[in-house]
């Protein structure tokens, strides 16, 4: 970002220039097309944001469907809200995080049994929008076939728009996605002993 310009006229030329930019590239950006997201790094937010564009789709009235990897039993407020809108599927992983369970073959079964909700979602038309929230990390572990799941992410419905979150994405995720951002973490506040709160993170 350049610096700030306090002369009227020299700041109305550059925005004229930043101006025409824009126009150029938002001319030149004509497609329509399902869009894939990837949300990844160690920040805080991936979730969050990837909620709001939940709450954006709903706003248009579209198709929501949801399917939550390593939420377990956790009770957020964000679950309790979406849940109660309409045009919401809901699919959440049993088992929980892997350090709760402790056992390779269960989070295995508990992670194909998810992703094969996933797959049917990813396979249907009337959802205009898909959230695979923290689904890195059954990739990082394994849990998952990498193939089958990259496969069914780019034979998804063409108009179906795709987020997908968690830490430490596959070079392979995103090479696929259409856009990508990594949530940097500089400060949190649990390293300052400060526990999760309500309304806040869950």
């Amino acid at each position: 970002m350049g610096k700030a310009i306090h002369d009227p006229e020299k700041h109305a030329e550059r925005m004229k220039k930043v101006k025409h930019h824009v126009d150029k590239r938002i001319a030149k950006a004509q497609q329509e097309k399902g869009t894939f997201v990837l949300l990844t790094g160690n920040g805080k937010g991936k979730s969050s944001s990837a909620l709001g564009m939940v709450a954006r789709a709903l706003g248009h009235g579209l198709n929501v469907a949801v399917v939550q990897f390593l939420k377990g039993e956790w009770n957020t407020g964000e679950i309790d809200f979406f849940k109660a809108q309409p045009n919401v599927t809901w699919h959440i992983m049993d088992s929980g995080f892997t350090w709760e369970s402790q056992n390779r073959e269960q989070d295995i079964a508990s992670s194909l049994e998810t992703w094969e909700n996933a797959e049917a979602v990813l396979q249907d038309e009337q959802y205009d929008l898909v959230v695979l929230d923290e689904l890195t990390y059954l990739l990082h572990y394994e849990y998952l076939d990498a193939d089958r799941v990259l496969q069914t992410l780019m034979n998804r419905p063409e108009m179906q728009h795709l987020v997908v979150t968690g830490r430490g994405a596959s070079d392979e995720l995103i090479e696929l996605a259409d856009t990508v951002s990594e949530i940097k973490e500089i400060k949190h506040a649990f390293k300052r002993g400060i526990k999760a709160q309500k309304g806040l993170e869950y």
